[in-house]
């Protein structure tokens, strides 16, 4: 008896490694697409004095707003705009020092066709992305950026599906030709995603989430193993740093030293604690960025770390739970 359900299967792998192939096919051949209107393309845009401003109908449209999203996260500012509004009012979004970038996979969608005409009349440049280089739209742009694919990953030939994800992957092609032109850091694109993980990540420093004054962990040298074990219990970092008599940190004991100080013979209310802390420990400077202080600890399977300042001088305290609490993890 035949099992339905494992034929069902291979025939829903096999339609899907089809259309895999078909698209994988449709963005190799962009390669060869990157050429003298690509670079015109560049261009324009690093010479535009106002926006980019994206349009497409339907799926294209909703390509068009990832492009847009895609520029402007990446130091080109930008915006989508839908064509059909456009004509009913939007359009003045649209200014003379603006540079228009339109896609229709058949250069001859009407709601982006009817637009042309007031693009050009206010004279801020058309890019085209299109499958059709004979296009309407095409025709009219200073550069056109060829999408066009051999066959649509979609067996009726009717779902936009590879022409799409070419169209995507040109835009993201020229997202980060520019980004790379304007020498964007990964600073400048944290400024642009600060509520994420990855802008805590680039633009928090170390100053902003450590303890300071009463809350850094510190007992004199001449300390007690005693009075140390009672300071890292209060501030409760797992460690305590140790200074001298002119306030300058000499040393730091934590846990793990505990742990170590244990298996010897020890007077803990005798035993001073510049006797068994570590010299020369690990620190961190207050400016530099909480996802540093991060990599350190987990290089040296530390949980807690001395914060100083460019003179040295210890400034705070830093622990895991800080940064797990930072959202820096």
């Amino acid at each position: 008896m035949t099992d339905s359900n494992s034929s069902d299967s291979r025939d829903y792998r096999s339609s899907a490694v089809r259309a895999i192939r078909i698209e994988r096919e449709a963005i190799e051949a962009l390669e060869h697409r990157i050429n003298g209107d690509f670079t015109r393309a560049c261009e324009v845009i690093m010479a535009c004095k106002g926006r980019v401003v994206v349009t497409g109908m339907g799926k294209s449209g909703h390509i068009g707003n990832k492009i847009a999203a895609t520029l402007a996260s990446t130091g080109t500012p930008s915006f989508f705009v839908h064509p059909g509004e456009a004509s009913h009012g939007d359009l003045g979004m649209i200014t003379p020092q603006d540079v228009v970038i339109a896609i229709s996979n058949s250069g001859s969608t009407s709601e982006v066709v009817t637009i042309l005409p007031l693009i050009k009349r206010m004279g801020a440049p058309l890019i085209s992305m299109t499958g059709n280089p004979d296009s309407v739209l095409a025709k009219e742009a200073v550069a056109n950026l060829d999408v066009s694919v051999a066959s649509e990953a979609c067996p009726l030939g009717l779902a936009p599906t590879s022409s799409t994800t070419a169209t995507l992957v040109m835009g993201d092609a020229l997202a980060v030709a520019l980004l790379e032109a304007r020498g964007f850091s990964a600073e400048d694109f944290a400024f642009s995603h600060p509520g994420g993980s990855l802008g805590r990540r680039l633009l928090l420093r170390v100053s902003d989430i450590m303890h300071t004054g009463d809350e850094i962990p510190q007992v004199m040298e001449s300390a007690t193993l005693s009075d140390a074990l009672l300071e890292i219990t209060r501030k409760g970092l797992g460690m305590t740093t140790v200074v001298n008599a002119v306030g300058e940190m000499t040393g730091i004991f934590t846990d793990g030293d505990l742990r170590r100080t244990l298996d010897k013979p020890v007077d803990v209310h005798t035993t001073t604690i510049s006797q068994i802390m570590t010299r020369n420990g690990k620190t961190i400077q207050a400016d530099h960025l909480a996802a540093e202080a991060l990599n350190l600890m987990d290089e040296l399977k530390i949980n807690a770390l001395p914060v100083i300042d460019g003179d040295d001088k210890l400034v705070g305290a830093i622990n895991m739970h800080d940064l797990l609490r930072a959202g820096v993890i």
